[in-house]
């Protein structure tokens, strides 16, 4: 799939991506994505849609989505009915080092950068169910230079392939990954309970894939029950729930937003930014880095503590705005 795929100038890619990148701690500035298989009959928020836009006030974010096929609200009909929506289809091979020239977000709209799935496409949408493009989508990122994608959280709505798409990544190419299923196998890190989790990491000149379990516990937040974090009834609702997170509208201790808060700051700590001992991220950060660590040895209550700030000091309402503008800019 990814060879089938709409190829971009990499040349382009990478200028621009090496320019606009900060590099932190052990982040080295480059691409990352946070994506979930889909069909795990939880209809919960869309989480790892929205947490792609927080992270991006951090990170550069490449993040692969199409719309729905098994859910009330698939990643690109999310962003399809924000209030003043992006030109999605215009995030393509030929402008998306364009795009990133304006932002650190970019969303790559699947059925334009896959254009061969169209010949499947009508197919899908009269199988309302999980099928074998759940399972590909998330490890079909069409900008998969792996000396471009650095980072991605990718979850799997059953354990026991859990470490399958571990093993698929590594063989991928991949040295900085989190595959994550939650106890209730749910496709994202659990705001309920235990998320088994695949730590993909570069350990000398091996990449090695460790077992571990995170808990909301170990960010420094409470547990909330999947009930209360279902979001509205389709893509209208959830896209007003975006808009008011993007402008620290909810309350703080609000259960979708610690949800979405857990899946940022896991992508933040996994990227390695949270290694830096020293912060000065922007107005409204204090600086005091956040050094304990919790499973495997990383820093996941600095990563919860940089995803607040990401939402409270506006930058993450700053990256989407831009790519609001820049992508109907480019389509007019």
């Amino acid at each position: 799939m990814r060879e089938a795929a709409a190829q971009v100038d990499e040349n382009a890619l990478i200028d621009v991506v090496q320019r606009k990148g900060k590099p932190e701690g052990d982040y080295q500035g480059l691409l990352c994505d946070i994506v979930g298989t889909g069909g795990d009959g939880h209809d919960t928020f869309n989480v790892s849609t929205t947490s792609s836009i927080i992270a991006s006030a951090l990170l550069m974010m490449a993040k692969h989505g199409n719309n729905s096929s098994t859910s009330m609200s698939g990643s690109a009909d999310l962003l399809q009915h924000a209030p003043q929506p992006p030109v999605i289809a215009a995030t393509n091979n030929k402008t998306l080092p364009q795009i990133y020239e304006k932002t650190n977000y970019a969303f790559l709209y699947a059925r334009e950068w896959h254009p061969g799935m169209k010949y499947a496409a009508t197919v899908r949408k009269q199988v309302p169910v999980r099928t074998i493009f759940n399972l590909l989508g998330p490890l079909a990122n069409p900008v998969h230079d792996t000396e471009l994608v650095e980072c991605r959280i990718l979850g799997v709505a059953r354990k026991e392939i859990g470490e399958n798409f571990a093993e698929a990544l590594r063989l991928g190419g991949a040295k900085k990954a989190l595959v994550v299923c939650g106890d209730e196998d749910l496709d994202e890190v659990s705001c309920a309970g235990p998320t088994h989790c695949w730590y993909i990491r570069e350990e000398g000149t091996s990449v090695d894939i460790t077992k571990l379990t995170i808990t909301p516990e170990d960010f420094g937040l409470p547990r909330h029950p999947l009930s209360d974090v279902h979001g509205g009834k389709g893509p209208g609702e959830n896209a007003e729930i975006l808009m008011r997170i993007l402008r620290n509208e909810l309350p703080n201790d609000h259960p979708v937003l610690h949800f979405v808060l857990l899946n940022v700051a896991a992508l933040l700590t996994v990227s390695g930014i949270c290694e830096a001992d020293e912060s000065s991220m922007g107005p409204g950060d204090d600086g005091k880095v956040v050094k304990q660590r919790g499973p495997g040895g990383l820093r996941w209550k600095e990563g919860l503590r940089r995803a607040r700030w990401c939402v409270t000091s506006g930058a993450a309402l700053k990256q989407w705005e831009a790519f609001v503008e820049v992508t109907n800019a480019v389509a007019a």
